[in-house]
């Protein structure tokens, strides 16, 4: 795996399946793989999910870009979205699914779900 700083580039756009494999590569040289079943994935998600939300818990409404946050606070919250995105990716792979198309599948579905409105014409 390439160090820190090659991995820290910015990079315009990351394919989940490129996620997908450097998680898979990280886990298999530690040996991590083997305790990487779906319901262990889920569990640690699920606590990702948790401390992802103890940044917004006493906040109240926030704007959106985070206009009144610091740097600090920003990074914090990337770190927190990063592992819950990283979890996930990995949750999927081991169950054999392919995340970024039933992404779009669902996104289809829920077109068909919930059809745009027409908006009432005013005279």
């Amino acid at each position: 795996m390439e160090n820190y700083r090659e991995c820290s580039k910015k990079v315009k756009d990351v394919s989940l399946q490129e996620l997908r494999d450097r998680l898979a590569e990280f886990a298999r040289v530690r040996g991590w793989d083997q305790y990487h079943s779906p319901r262990n994935l889920l569990l640690a998600l699920v606590g990702e999910v948790g401390e992802l939300s103890e940044i917004f818990q006493w906040k109240g409404e926030v704007e959106k870009g985070l206009p009144n946050w610091s740097r600090d606070d920003k990074e914090h919250l990337e770190e927190e979205l990063s592992d819950v995105l990283l979890y996930l990716v990995q949750l999927a792979d081991v169950c054999g699914l392919d995340l970024g198309q039933a992404a779009l599948t669902k996104i289809l579905k829920n077109a068909q779900k919930y059809p745009v409105l027409n908006p009432t014409s005013t005279t």
